[in-house]
C-alpha cells in the first residue's frame, strides 16, 4: 500500500459522516441506517423550529424594544439553514451536510459576538458575553443527536468551542475599551479583584470563557459516547429484523414470533408426529413444452406465491420448493392442537385459490393449471443438517407417504387425497366450527406407489 493511498485511508476513518464499515454490510442495516436519519432529520428540525420560536418568544420577553428583530432575524437564519440541511442529509459521505452545519455554527456565533446594528447602546465589545448566549449552543448540540453519527456530534463541540474562542479572542484584540474605568474600578475595591474583574465592562472574564468551551465539549464527548451506543443498538436491532426476515422465508409469522423469543436451538434433533402437504402441477411438463421461458417462470412465481400465502395463513412451515410445486409442514418447528386440521385447511383453501385463478386465467384466455394435493400425518425426525450453512430438515416415512400421496392423485384424477391418519388425528383435535372433511370420499385399501401395504385414503 502506498503512502498516498494509506493516508486515504486514514482520512477516509476519521471522516466525521462516514459510517463505520461494518453498519453497512447488509441492506437491512442500510435500510435501518436510512430510516433512522430520515426520522431524526426530520426530528430535528421540527425541535429547532419549535427551540427558536421560544427563543424569539424570550428575547422578546427580556429585551422588549425594536432592536431584537435583530436576534429574530439570526433565528430566522439557523431556521432556513435547518431546512436545507435537511434537504441534504443522508447516510453516508455528505460534505453539503457538514458545510451547511458548519455554518449554522457560524451564523450563532457571529449572532452573539457580533453587537446589534440596530441598537444606540454604545457598550464594551465584552459586554457582549455578559448575557450567558453561549447556552444556546446547546439546543443545537442536542438537536444533532437526534440526527447525527457520534462523530458529527463530537464535530459540533469541537467547532462550537473553536469558533467561540476564536470569536473573544479577536474580539479581545479589536476591542476598544472604555479609558480609565478599569483602574478605577480597581481603586474602589482594592483586595477584591475578582470583585473588580466581575463589574468591569472591559474585562473578557477569560477564565469563563475557557471554562465555557471545555464544559461544552465534555458534553459533546458525552453525547456522542451515547450515540455511539445507541447506534450498537440500531446495528443489533438491524441484525436481529434480518433474523426474523431470514425466519419468514421459512415459517409462518406466529411461528417466527415464538422462535425469537425461544432460546432453545432448532438443531437439536428429535422426533415428532406432524402434517406433511405436497402440492404439485398437474402435467406441467406438457405445459411448459414449447412456451416462452419467462412466461413460464411467471406463472411459476404466480403459483409459489399464491400456495405459500396459503401455508403461512394456516399456520405452515414451507419447507421447500419443488420445481412445479411445493412441501409444507405443519406442527414446526413447534408443534400445535391444530396441526392436522390447519393442513386439511390449508389444502381445501389451496383448491379455492387455484379454482379463483383459473378463473382469471380464462378470462384472459390463459389455459388453466391443475394441481395434486397429498397430505399425511405421521412421525419424523427434526433437526438441522449441514456444517457452515444449515438447513432445517423435515425426515420420515410421513414424508415419504404424503409425496406418494400426492402421486396418486393422477390415478384417481382428484384434486387432494388424504390419509385416515390425518383424518383422524384431525377429528380428535378440538373443533374449529367447520367440518373439513366434508367432501372427500373413501377409497379403501388403495395401492400407494412406495408403501408396503395398502392404506386407506380420501379424495375430494
Amino acid at each position: 500500500m502506498t503512502d498516498s493511498t494509506a493516508s486515504q485511508s486514514r482520512l477516509e476513518r476519521f471522516f466525521l459522516t462516514q459510517p463505520d464499515s461494518v453498519e453497512l454490510d447488509n441492506k437491512y442495516t442500510e435500510a435501518a441506517l436510512a430510516r433512522h436519519k430520515r426520522e431524526g432529520l426530520e426530528l430535528a428540525v421540527r425541535a429547532r423550529w419549535i427551540a427558536m420560536a421560544l427563543t424569539g418568544v424570550l428575547l422578546i420577553f427580556l429585551n422588549p424594544h425594536w432592536d431584537v428583530m435583530w436576534y429574530h432575524f439570526i433565528l430566522l437564519l439557523i431556521c432556513a439553514n435547518g431546512w436545507l440541511i435537511r434537504r441534504a442529509g443522508r447516510v453516508g459521505q455528505s460534505r453539503t451536510e457538514l458545510l451547511l452545519i458548519f455554518l449554522d455554527l457560524l451564523i450563532m456565533t457571529l449572532g452573539m459576538i457580533v453587537p446589534n446594528p440596530f441598537s444606540d447602546d454604545v457598550r464594551p465589545l465584552a459586554m457582549q458575553y455578559r448575557f450567558d448566549n453561549f447556552q444556546y449552543f446547546f439546543i443545537i448540540l442536542a438537536a444533532g443527536t437526534l440526527a447525527y453519527s457520534w462523530r458529527t456530534v463530537v464535530a459540533i463541540g469541537t467547532w462550537t468551542a473553536m469558533m467561540w474562542t476564536a470569536g473573544w479572542i479577536i474580539a479581545w484584540w479589536l476591542a476598544t475599551p472604555i479609558p480609565g474605568i478599569s483602574e478605577m474600578l480597581a481603586d474602589a475595591l482594592q483586595g477584591y479583584p475578582d470583585v473588580a474583574e466581575l463589574l468591569d465592562p472591559n474585562s473578557f472574564m477569560v477564565p469563563q470563557r475557557v471554562q465555557q468551551v471545555i464544559v461544552f465539549v465534555m458534553v459533546a464527548v458525552t453525547l456522542g459516547i451515547s450515540m455511539r451506543r445507541l447506534n450498537h443498538l440500531l446495528m443489533t436491532n438491524a441484525g436481529l429484523e434480518r433474523e426474523r426476515a431470514n425466519l419468514s422465508r421459512y415459517f409462518s409469522p406466529n411461528v417466527v414470533e415464538e422462535l425469537s423469543q425461544n432460546d432453545e436451538p432448532l438443531k437439536q434433533v428429535r422426533k415428532e408426529n406432524i402434517a406433511v402437504l405436497f402440492i404439485d402441477i398437474v402435467g406441467f411438463t406438457k405445459f411448459a413444452a414449447g412456451r416462452d421461458p419467462y412466461d413460464v417462470i411467471e406463472v411459476l412465481r404466480g403459483f409459489h406465491a399464491r400456495m405459500e400465502t396459503e401455508v403461512f395463513r394456516h399456520h405452515g412451515t414451507l419447507d421447500k420448493y419443488l420445481g412445479d410445486g411445493l412441501m409444507a409442514t405443519f406442527g414446526t418447528p413447534v408443534p400445535t392442537l391444530f396441526d392436522a386440521t390447519n393442513a386439511l385447511a390449508c389444502a381445501r383453501s389451496m383448491v379455492d385459490v387455484m379454482e379463483r385463478w383459473n378463473l382469471e386465467r380464462r378470462r384472459a384466455g390463459d389455459p388453466e393449471i391443475h394441481v395434486g394435493i397429498g397430505v399425511h400425518f405421521g412421525s419424523v425426525v427434526l433437526g438441522d443438517i449441514g456444517a457452515n450453512r444449515l438447513e432445517f430438515a423435515v425426515i420420515g416415512d410421513a414424508v415419504n407417504v404424503a409425496a406418494k400421496l400426492e402421486a396418486k392423485t393422477r390415478d384417481l384424477k382428484a384434486r387432494v387425497v388424504i390419509s385416515e391418519a390425518v383424518r383422524e388425528q384431525a377429528l380428535k383435535e378440538p373443533p374449529t366450527g367447520q367440518d373439513l372433511t366434508e367432501g372427500f370420499v373413501l377409497c379403501p385399501q388403495q395401492a400407494v406407489r412406495g408403501v408396503e401395504t395398502a392404506m386407506d385414503i380420501w379424495m375430494m
